[in-house]
């Protein structure tokens, strides 16, 4: 749409008094990075409302409320639901609009895979480099996390123990891997919301304590083996089995 109007604006001869064509170009330009930053406005809104277990899966996503709600254009949201969709995110069918994603068994158990061979190279890496500032922040963002589990912020301690990971990448500097691993976190908070069954947030801060820990000590063999622990724990705490429908089981209570 904006390379559209851009062209038209160099092409369609100037009226009278018109501004020069640079400043068109400009003005044009300007409007497509407004249309960005909206866009990507729409998609952290609405990811950040799925990580905080706002948005349920299968929730129907409108176009015309969500563009209400931002107070922009149909077009700005489709973009911005389209680019959900590439992450997994949202669902688009046909006739029927954009749902929030309801991911199978079978994507979760391979999240999980994903998950567990990144992140065992990450921290392993990570013990190699990682500096005591280093180790300091992790401090603090423990620290936060504990707090928002005392409180029993739901939303808070979701957001801060899946940013747990995605800071540990970033840490090394390497911000196509803490995307990376953002995508991923934010389909584990889908799957956790079909799957989990009750999980105690205290046990994982716990295992982010004894993480930290041994890349304090950078004990890159212990930090690998809590880190596969920890995600081994959570996967297991999902829900990933079929429910057989016993009606004597049902009705006995």
């Amino acid at each position: 749409m904006a390379r559209t109007r851009s062209a038209a604006l160099m092409l369609e001869p100037a009226p009278p008094g018109a501004a020069p064509a640079a400043t068109a170009s400009a003005t044009a330009g300007g409007d497509a990075a407004d249309a960005g930053d909206t866009t990507r406005r729409i998609v952290e809104s609405i990811t950040t409302a799925i990580i905080e277990r706002r948005l349920q899966p299968g929730t129907r996503l409108v176009e015309q409320q969500i563009a209400d709600i931002f107070q922009v254009s149909r077009t700005l949201v489709r973009q911005a639901l389209n680019q959900l969709s590439r992450d997994h995110l949202v669902t688009l069918e046909p006739a029927r609009g954009a749902f929030v994603a309801r991911p199978s068994v079978e994507e979760a158990r391979q999240v999980f895979e994903v998950r567990k061979m990144v992140e065992a190279a990450l921290v392993r890496r990570l013990c190699a480099v990682i500096t005591d500032a280093q180790v300091a922040e992790l401090r603090r963002h423990l620290h936060a996390e504990r707090d928002a589990v005392r409180r029993t912020d739901v939303g808070g301690r979701t957001r801060l123990l899946a940013d747990f990971h995605v800071l540990l990448a970033r840490q090394l500097g390497n911000e196509v891997l803490a995307q990376l691993l953002a995508d991923l976190l934010s389909r584990s908070s889908l799957i956790a919301l079909m799957y989990q069954s009750a999980h105690s947030a205290e046990h994982s801060q716990d295992e982010h304590v004894a993480i930290v820990d041994a890349l304090e000590r950078r004990d890159a063999r212990a930090a690998v083996r809590l880190l596969e622990g920890h995600l081994g724990n959570v996967e297991r705490n999902l829900r990933l089995h079929p429910r057989e429908h016993d009606l004597a089981a049902a009705l006995r209570g």
